[in-house]
């Protein structure tokens, strides 16, 4: 990368987390995707329950593989094998861990994070029930503000998800949500009923939290994700 580009990131990526230290978030920050393990690992308990969303960011990272071998409680949310009520109970127990894994869609440099969610069980275990959650995101979901990780979301994050997810949409057709991009006039754009399979059910932003980093955002220097 060009060194007056990577510089600028840097810059951003410095002030994204001071802001999200002011907000009351625990925060980390390595180099590479290859650092996600070794710190993670000085950062949990031999001994604990840990549950974690979907995420390509998470399946990326190395850290599934890890907690999977870790000596730790993992609670295994996707298996081919599991019944509706039975993923049911996998959330359920998600809500009750000691850690919870996650990404976000958008992080913003005011120190704001931005989750949008199909089935909401993501959202649930963000707002109330882990001990403890990580997020782990990339540097290219850091962004100005609200409205571009709106926008970032519906031109890029879900369209890229439904396409992975095997998914019937608009954006996968088109590439872009079928209300493409933030309206001042209706918040966030939200479809109206127009998109019957869409992923996109429930619209989150994180902002100062109450609960001293409970929440901790860890920010990788290298893409991650989508």
């Amino acid at each position: 990368m060009d060194v007056n580009k990577a510089k600028t990131i840097r810059l951003q990526i410095k002030r994204t987390m001071e802001n999200l230290e002011k907000n009351n978030y625990g925060v980390s920050y390595v180099n590479l995707i290859s650092d996600l393990v070794p710190l993670f690992s000085s950062l949990i308990e031999k001994g604990s329950v840990v549950g974690a969303s979907g995420s390509v960011s998470l399946s990326e990272s190395g850290l599934i593989d890890f907690v999977k071998n870790y000596d730790c409680t993992f609670i295994e949310r996707y298996s081919p094998l599991y019944t509706k009520e039975e993923l049911h109970e996998k959330n359920m127990q998600h809500l009750s861990s000691d850690i919870y894994l996650a990404s976000a869609n958008a992080i913003t440099q005011r120190g704001e994070i931005y989750c949008v969610d199909g089935s909401n069980n993501r959202l649930a275990a963000l707002l109330y029930g882990p001990k403890k959650v990580y997020i782990i995101v990339g540097q290219n979901k850091i962004v100005n503000n609200l409205k571009e990780a709106v926008n970032r979301v519906k031109q890029l994050a879900a369209p890229a998800n439904a396409i992975r997810l095997d998914r019937d949409t608009y954006c996968v057709k088109h590439g872009h949500c079928v209300a493409p991009l933030f309206d001042d006039k209706h918040l966030m754009s939200i479809p109206v009923g127009a998109c019957e399979k869409g992923i996109c059910s429930s619209f989150l932003v994180l902002g100062r939290q109450s609960i001293k980093e409970r929440i901790h955002v860890i920010i990788v220097g290298e893409e991650l994700g989508y």
